[in-house]
């Protein structure tokens, strides 16, 4: 359990202290950083770029396209027998209503509910989280929520402060903002991480539902097994690679925003594989790419609902993505959604370490 810790002062320290150190030798100025709530533009992006949209495109297609190919093909194949389903609990019906109200009330504007017009996003997202832990209890008659209720529940305040993490490295980058509220810094932060909270419980909670679905788990079994060369070595290049990018995105925002999803996962899965833990990807060794597609899967299936009920919110965030900020859906350029695909194992890898601490906790 000591290690647990020591991973996440280690982290905690690389995402905090890295990037403030590069704008200081830089010579920055260091106000504009701590600024609470960050409000004020100080980056300016690069414009669109054709030749980097065709770069990207083709990194993220060639890294995942053929992961698609082979899973839709095997999924197609395959014939699964009738399983026995459950009773879609109540609770679960009770998300469903109070989802479509929040959704309702988001996209609307009732002169009635102006004053609590600016506060949809949590109960959409609680009723999200009910909703999908009832068809995971419907597929198989258990679910986190009900099954590991402790673990759930402390989800929702390290989701907060793990958002936080994310906030703070926007700072150097300034890729997205909020818009359509002001509020004092007390305000912002009780608010903030009162929706911050649901991002882990979201991600883990779909994650689950997808991994219990026979057809997909099969689908992505067994593939071919991906062996890394000197793993140690190559592990301790990482973590220094992932370090130098995190302190050099506040002086090269513009070339370097994309790592601020690359390089929290990068950080965390060198020093496992540096104290000889397993890791998400451990099972590719042996061709087991299933925690690491339907941890992907899940958090791009949730960031389309981040999405789509962002566009029409009151509270709402905007974006601005230097060289591949084109051919949007809802506020994200197209591109921009690759960024879920890292981000959904940086929940997972929490969510297990998260896990581990509970279990050891719960011996004591």
């Amino acid at each position: 359990m000591r290690r647990v810790v020591l991973k996440f002062i280690i982290l905690t320290g690389m995402l905090l202290g890295l990037p403030m150190m590069g704008v200081i030798l830089a010579g920055y100025p260091i106000a504009r950083y701590l600024e609470f709530p960050p409000e004020t533009r100080y980056i300016c992006h690069a414009p669109f770029s054709w030749v980097a949209f065709t770069a990207y495109a083709l990194f993220i297609l060639a890294v995942v396209f053929p992961l698609i190919i082979t899973s839709m093909a095997r999924i197609q194949k395959i014939k699964i027998r009738p399983s026995t389903s459950h009773t879609f609990p109540w609770w679960g019906w009770l998300g469903i209503i109070t989802g479509a109200v929040s959704w309702i009330l988001a996209w609307t504007r009732f002169p009635w509910f102006a004053p609590y017009q600016a506060h949809t996003f949590t109960p959409l997202w609680f009723s999200f989280i009910l909703v999908i832990n009832a068809l995971c209890h419907r597929r198989t008659g258990h679910c986190m929520m009900i099954d590991r209720t402790r673990f759930f529940l402390v989800l929702f305040p390290l989701s907060a402060a793990f958002w936080w993490f994310f906030e703070y490295l926007n700072r150097f980058v300034q890729n997205w903002s909020y818009t359509g509220v002001h509020y004092s810094s007390w305000e912002y932060f009780c608010y903030a991480s009162l929706s911050f909270s649901t991002v882990l419980p979201a991600v883990l909670g779909t994650r689950e539902w997808m991994a219990v679905a026979s057809r997909i788990r099969q689908g992505i079994a067994d593939f071919r097994p991906f062996r890394f060369p000197y793993p140690r070595m190559l592990a301790g290049a990482a973590l220094l690679t992932s370090g130098a990018s995190l302190a050099g995105i506040g002086v090269w925002p513009n070339y370097l925003f994309s790592l601020v999803w690359v390089s929290p996962l990068l950080v965390i899965v060198s020093l496992q594989v540096l104290t000889g833990e397993c890791t998400i990807l451990s099972g590719i060794t042996t061709g087991d790419w299933s925690p690491i597609i339907t941890s992907a899967a899940a958090a791009l299936f949730c960031g389309v609902f981040w999405e789509m009920w962002n566009y029409y919110s009151l509270a709402r965030w905007e974006y601005n993505v230097p060289y591949v900020h084109g051919f949007q859906i809802f506020e994200m350029p197209i591109l921009g959604y690759a960024g879920y695909l890292p981000f959904g194992l940086e929940c997972i890898v929490i969510g297990e370490l998260l896990e581990r601490w509970v279990k050891f906790r719960s011996t004591i």
